[in-house]
C-alpha cells in the first residue's frame, strides 16, 4: 500500500515550483541573448544550444547582461555586456583545477 506524508508532499511541491520558475525564467529569451548568439557564431563559430546563469542587473546605474553559453560542440563561453557597450566581452570557459 502507498502512503503519502505531508513532508513528501511539501518536498514535491517545492521541487515542482523550483523547476517551473527556472523554466519560465529561461523561456523569456531576452533579445540580448539573440545578439550574444550571433556574436558567438561569428567570432567563435559556436552554435549555442542553451544558456545557463542568465542575469540582468544594474551596476552603478548601468544595465549589465551576463550569460554562459553551451555550444553544440561542447565548448562553453561566458558573455557579458555593460551598457553603453554594443558588443559582448566573450571568454572561453576552460578546465579549472582546485
Amino acid at each position: 500500500m502507498f502512503t503519502v506524508n505531508s513532508k513528501s508532499i511539501a518536498l514535491s511541491a517545492a521541487v515542482l515550483l523550483g523547476l517551473t520558475s527556472s523554466a519560465l525564467a529561461q523561456s523569456a529569451n531576452p533579445a540580448w541573448l539573440d545578439q550574444l548568439s550571433e556574436q558567438l557564431a561569428g567570432e567563435q563559430e559556436c552554435a549555442v544550444e542553451y544558456y545557463v546563469n542568465v542575469r540582468e542587473a544594474q551596476l552603478a546605474g548601468r544595465l549589465t547582461f551576463e550569460a554562459r553559453a553551451q555550444c553544440a560542440d561542447g565548448r562553453q563561453f561566458d558573455g557579458s555586456l555593460i551598457e553603453p557597450a554594443e558588443k559582448f566581452t566573450i571568454s572561453e570557459c576552460g578546465v579549472q583545477v582546485c
